[in-house]
């Protein structure tokens, strides 16, 4: 087993840096501002800054609202030119309720998506007018605004790469900054280490530079310990499930392990434990050609569970927390696994083969029991790109919850609403664990019959201890979008960062 303290990345990740956008809070005056967004409750009856800008603008503002069409609606939007003295105005429509954490994000990714990506004059944001009982509503509008400003484009020439955006919002006393300073932006680098992982290139991530990526982030980091498992490690663990995935290809598997102590050492931790194939062609029961490009994002669970990490471990959150990544690379070769092989795990519990790519829940099955061995933690949590059938379920909406307890499901509902990725439960029968018994071993991979999602969760299931607290989540459907949201242009979400962050924080306040 070996201890990192700290790595030096290779020249190939040299250059890599959270572009995010430059934020500011201060009281500011509308005069002599050139690019506005205000946010307003009511666009027939402008108030507060809104209506300063009207005046300003000697009414133009109001009527030009008014032809537009721009409705009260929550998140309609229209930008507005050569309205002098001022350059542009967005007008984004907050309607006129409460709002939540989680609207005043989209608030803030509506706001910042109407202008130029190169954009270099600041962008000066009004919320007085918004209707919300959230504390320091500006720090959640700038979280939101830091999501959807999100690009990668490590790739392109260097004329085309996207500046950071420079923000300043309204915000006459330092509530917002403290909040946004101390712990918001580190949720938003959280995301963005997600969302890059789950981007690059397969050629260039795989579970060796994907523990190099990751593992610098956490460099100089108070109370963070890592660990690697190489395969000499696994295979004294007898992780015949995790090594078995990765047999076919010329990269090795890593199991990534990631602890934070923040409070007592006689407080058990949360395991989130995050699928990381870093690429997935299907193994031998390989893809079809078309859309398979995407599987550069099959580590998407584990990504996640890293920006989680990263978050939890910068703000300096008052909890125990272990990040548990395995790493594979699936791969068709002449000695990778084949269907009709049958292999150990950890557990001891042998499975065979039933399709190759039915992979994810091979390395969650003893990165799971590896968790609950080595930590004893008082919950955990797994997280994966596992099946089209949570997709086809429950479509970019939801990711797929399940768990073993109907409360835990509703209190998990409620993490999802608050923290604004949603979840919504699909069952776990005992009929899907005999569905997945096997003739020669005990038990097979993938079971007969339609309901893809909870099979993959009972195969996982068969691995967790049935007192523990457990929940399941299959963000297969919601990880990676082929258009733009509110809070993210359209590619990798980071999907799970904001959820699992959210779920920390209820448990630090019930320290």
């Amino acid at each position: 087993m070996k201890k990192l303290i700290l790595l030096l990345l290779p020249l190939l990740f040299s250059a890599y840096s959270l572009a995010m956008p430059k934020v500011e809070f201060r009281d500011l005056k509308i005069e002599g501002q050139q690019q506005l967004v205000l946010f307003v409750a009511d666009v027939t009856q402008l108030r507060g800054s809104a209506a300063q800008v009207d005046k300003l603008t000697e009414g133009r503002l109001s009527k030009a609202i008014k032809a537009s069409g721009l409705k009260n609606d929550f998140g309609q939007h229209k930008t507005f030119y050569g309205l002098s003295p001022f350059s542009q105005i967005t007008v984004v429509s907050g309607t006129d309720k409460l709002l939540s954490q989680a609207e005043l994000q989209q608030l803030g990714g509506y706001a910042v998506s109407n202008f130029p990506a190169n954009g270099q004059q600041a962008i000066a944001l009004f919320s007085d007018d918004i209707k919300t009982d959230v504390a320091a509503p500006e720090a959640y509008i700038a979280m939101g605004a830091g999501m959807r400003d999100y690009h990668f484009d490590t790739y392109k020439k260097a004329d085309a790469k996207t500046s950071p955006r420079w923000l300043i919002l309204n915000a006459a006393d330092n509530t917002a900054a403290t909040l946004y300073q101390n712990d918001l932006r580190y949720v938003v680098e959280g995301i963005y280490l997600a969302r890059d992982l789950a981007s690059e290139p397969g050629k260039n991530i795989y579970p060796q530079t994907f523990v190099e990526r990751v593992t610098a982030k956490f460099s100089g980091l108070k109370n963070v310990k890592v660990t690697v498992l190489n395969v000499k490690d696994m295979q004294k663990h007898n992780m015949g499930a995790l090594m078995g995935v990765g047999l076919g290809s010329v990269h090795e598997p890593k199991l990534l392990v990631i602890e934070y102590n923040g409070t007592s050492k006689n407080t058990p931790p949360t395991a989130l434990v995050g699928k990381g194939i870093t690429f997935d062609t299907g193994g031998i029961s390989i893809k079809p050609n078309d859309g398979m490009w995407a599987m550069k994002s099959d580590l998407s669970g584990a990504a996640a569970v890293a920006g989680t990490m990263l978050a939890v471990a910068s703000r300096g959150e008052n909890v125990n927390l272990v990040g548990l990544m395995p790493l594979a690379e699936n791969m068709p070769a002449g000695n990778a696994i084949r269907p009709g092989d049958v292999l150990s795990t950890m557990q001891g519990t042998t499975i065979e083969i039933i399709s190759t790519d039915a992979e994810g829940r091979l390395i969650l099955a003893d990165a799971v029991r590896y968790a609950q061995q080595q930590y004893k933690p008082g919950m955990l949590l797994n997280i994966a790109t596992l099946t089209g059938s949570a997709a086809r379920a429950l479509s970019d909406e939801y990711a797929a919850l399940i768990t073993r307890d109907w409360d835990l499901s509703v209190k998990m509902m409620a993490v999802g609403k608050l923290s604004g990725e949603e979840v919504w439960p699909l069952p776990l029968h005992p009929n899907h664990f005999k569905q997945i018994k096997s003739e020669i071993a005990d038990i097979k991979n993938s079971g007969a019959g339609n309901p893809g999602a909870s099979i993959g969760a009972a195969v996982v299931a068969t691995f967790v201890d049935e007192q523990l607290p457990w929940v399941h989540l299959d963000i297969a459907g919601v990880d990676w979008l082929d258009a733009d949201i509110a809070v993210a242009p359209k590619g990798s979400q980071g999907w799970g960062v904001r959820f699992m962050d959210q779920l920390v924080r209820q448990q630090a306040k019930q320290l």
